[in-house]
């Protein structure tokens, strides 16, 4: 039986001061890291040993995953990063802070922006100095496929090739996998594996630093879901 954690990276600088963050790489806050290290100490708690780590190209995220694999005692297995693994993209409003964005366009308005299934954020023009088209990590990628901006549907569509190519071959094989992602991409990856509803998917929270475990079966069908803490 296959075993998938998916861990939230921790608290980062941009959460701690409730900033819109997408594909912008802040770091860990103090806290995010402590929740980092905790994730480790939870998993060798449980005792789950890994075969593959996957993240995203996000500092945090890659943080997350070396703070719990090194607490772990399993900082050695492969790794793979794929800025397919990255956080929603929230278009302009990358870097706002989320109560001064409630104020100016209206709770409920940013609320849908944040929490709808396929309505998209403001887009950021290719051109606008903050657009990844100029982040050099992004460098081989065709610009034309780098977003302005994603909702969760948009999402789900990047994320789900690298799913398919890469991560659900090696479930398949009885190997276990932790990915360390980010809120909106482990949304994502969790609305397919327990197929949740476009409606259902709006309550669904992945809280930072909180490893959460798939068991699946030979058909890489769910077999459980649990929460380590």
């Amino acid at each position: 039986m296959a075993k998938l954690v998916l861990i939230r990276h921790g608290q980062s600088e941009w959460n701690l001061s409730n900033q819109f963050t997408g594909w912008v790489d802040v770091d860990l806050s103090e806290e995010g890291v402590k929740q980092a290290i905790n994730a480790g100490k939870l998993i060798k708690k449980a005792g789950i040993q890994f075969d593959f780590a996957f993240t995203s190209v996000l500092t945090r995220a890659i943080k997350t995953l070396h703070y719990a694999l090194e607490y772990s005692d399993q900082l050695w297995i492969p790794e793979v990063k794929s800025w397919r693994l990255n956080e929603r993209h929230y278009g302009a409003l990358q870097g706002h802070n989320k109560k001064k964005a409630a104020e100016k366009y209206g709770d409920e308005q940013v609320h849908i922006w944040r929490r709808s299934y396929d309505v998209l954020p403001p887009l950021l023009k290719a051109d606008d100095e903050g657009s990844a088209v100029h982040d050099r990590r992004y460098a081989n990628l065709d610009p034309h496929i780098i977003p302005g901006g994603e909702n969760l549907k948009v999402t789900l569509e990047r994320v789900m090739p690298f799913w398919e190519d890469e991560i659900a071959p090696k479930l398949l094989d009885g190997k276990n996998v932790i990915i360390a992602g980010h809120g909106n991409s482990l949304r994502a990856l969790s609305k397919y594996i327990e197929n949740i509803s476009d409606e259902d998917i709006m309550n669904l929270e992945m809280a930072t630093g909180e490893p959460v475990v798939y068991d699946f079966d030979d058909k890489l069908n769910v077999v459980s879901k649990t929460k380590l803490d």
